[in-house]
């Protein structure tokens, strides 16, 4: 009889003696000037992703990359398409004898010079004199076959790499990459078709044809010097990373860097014409988690010296998905950048521009592209994410914070990049489609604050740049007009003014004897803050 009354008074006591609600701790992002962590890893700028080698010839293509490298710092470039019979690189006179012409491919290769970049480059697809079959894949017709004669290949990549080193020198031509095909491990990307099997059946077979194409290639580009760097697997979703280090191994062939792609949605790894939905990963370790894994893999390998390069990576891996567009990506990209870290020598963002042509040139400003800038040149949020870290100075300091970075430059000036990361997507119930196409106001966040210390006292000016909800967020301005699926000058150059990067802070701020800074930022939900001190 006494456990009911027992009941009721437990049930009774946290009304009766509850305490207030316990007030947030306000979120501080401080550092010291005289507490440096370290040199400010740039793996994020170290290649970037396009979509095929002949878009690179055209001038609005080149005007994009000419500013994302002097803006961003992008240092590599990998794309599709090098060898795709819209390069004209291979073809074959009546006797079967080849015929190399590397016109394209020295344009392309002498504008990247021209801008101080150099070609990350992948060895594919398969010229169609040199194909086995007739499978492609794409608007532009990529042949996905193995070369109807290895030997023929073999000699055609000697004597692309041999032209290489000749045009531009042995020293240079040591600091590229060149990896081996791309995602084999999908049926689109390599040999076409299953031919009726199931993808079960299909992949052991599909992988030993790589491993031929990946010893005969690599065997290649060694002829020509065996300093130069080759890799692969270039995989899907980190596919075959083991059994990649385990046949290397085995066969005692080179393998200078592990390659592979990671996106960050529930399923699926290749959408060629938008057909299928794609839902955000709930996971805040998706992609980190499968970087540190495969990192950890290669570390337990005959190949831990191996370089790692991430050489696609993005929110979402088809072309038709507004969360390209949306001011979400730009905190996303900054999150996996932070807690990716070193642990891969490069993340290559694919892309850097809508001028992609898988499915065709598209038909609206805003379609869900990859780029970081759109037919227009016009700068998505995700663009800022990449110019502001570009922005940081060369010495990062310590800083507990996990969600931003703190640097300082040369000149003594000060730069805090700080952001919220917060999954607003709902799960399974709404496709990306649906859900970054519509409006998403944000919810606040409270206040930051941003605390230096170690200061020398002075005048300095304070310029603060936001990205997020109607910040700097060309998406939700093409809205406003209606969604135009074409437009005009006047409507470009007001979706320019609202995704300008212009500061939203800029004045004079005194810094005492005592060397402090102390300032606070409202956040919202994927708020981006880039705040600089330069000394006057």
């Amino acid at each position: 009889m006494f456990k009911p009354l027992l009941a009721s008074l437990l049930l009774a006591l946290p009304f009766s003696l509850s305490a207030a609600a316990p007030t947030p701790v306000p979120r501080v992002i401080g550092a010291d000037l005289s507490a440096p962590r370290g040199p400010m890893n740039r793996m994020y700028n170290f290649c970037v992703g396009a979509g095929r080698a002949n878009e690179g010839l055209r001038a609005d293509w080149q005007r994009q990359l000419r500013r994302a490298r002097a803006e961003c710092g992008f240092r590599y470039i990998r794309f599709h398409g090098l060898f795709d019979d819209d390069m004209g690189v291979y073809q074959e006179d009546k006797q079967g004898h080849a015929i190399y012409n590397w016109q394209y491919v020295d344009e392309l290769f002498d504008f990247f010079e021209s801008i101080g970049m150099k070609p990350f480059v992948e060895l594919g697809f398969m010229p169609g004199a040199l194909a086995s079959g007739p499978q492609t894949i794409f608007w532009y017709k990529a042949n996905v076959t193995p070369p109807k004669d290895y030997a023929k290949w073999e000699a055609f990549i000697a004597a692309f790499v041999r032209h290489n080193t000749e045009r531009y020198g042995a020293a240079e031509v040591r600091s590229w990459y060149f990896e081996v095909w791309n995602e084999p491990n999908l049926t689109g990307f390599w040999m076409g078709t299953t031919g009726g099997k199931t993808e079960e059946e299909f992949t052991p077979i599909a992988r030993a044809e790589y491993y031929k194409l990946y010893e005969v290639t690599a065997r290649a580009v060694k002829s020509v010097d065996v300093t130069y760097r080759v890799g692969g697997p270039a995989t899907a979703g980190s596919g075959w990373i083991d059994e990649t280090l385990a046949y290397c191994t085995t066969h005692a062939l080179p393998l200078d860097f592990i390659s592979t792609h990671s996106y960050a949605t529930n399923s699926g790894y290749l959408d060629e014409n938008g057909s299928a939905g794609t839902v955000f990963s709930p996971d805040r370790n998706a992609i980190t988690g499968e970087v540190r894994s495969v990192r950890a893999r290669m570390d337990r390998s005959r190949f831990a010296a191996a370089e790692l390069h991430y050489t696609e990576w993005s929110s979402s891996y088809t072309p038709f998905d507004p969360i390209h567009d949306s001011y979400h990506s730009a905190a996303f990209i900054l999150d996996k950048i932070r807690h990716i870290g070193a642990t891969a020598n490069s993340m290559s963002y694919w892309t850097f521009t809508d001028i992609f042509e898988e499915a065709g040139p598209r038909t609206t400003p805003f379609h869900g592209g990859f780029g970081l800038f759109n037919y227009q040149d016009l700068p998505k949020p995700s663009y800022y994410a990449y110019q502001f870290l570009h922005r940081l100075g060369d010495t990062e300091l310590a800083c507990a914070d996990p969600d931003a970075f703190v640097c300082r430059d040369g000149a003594g000036a000060v730069q805090a990049l700080f952001w919220d990361f917060t999954i607003t997507h709902p799960g399974p119930a709404i496709i990306n489609q649906e859900y970054y196409k519509a409006e998403h106001p944000t919810n606040p966040k409270g206040a930051a604050e941003l605390r230096l210390t170690g200061l020398k006292a002075g005048t300095y000016r304070l310029v603060a740049t936001k990205v997020g909800y109607r910040a700097n967020d060309v998406q939700s301005a093409w809205r406003d007009l209606g969604s135009p699926a074409q437009l005009s000058r006047a409507q470009v150059g007001t979706l320019r003014q609202a995704s300008s990067g212009a500061p939203v802070i800029d004045e004079k701020v005194e810094v005492r004897a005592d060397g402090i800074f102390s300032r606070q930022f409202e956040l919202r939900e994927n708020d981006v803050w880039l705040a600089e001190l330069r000394p006057l």
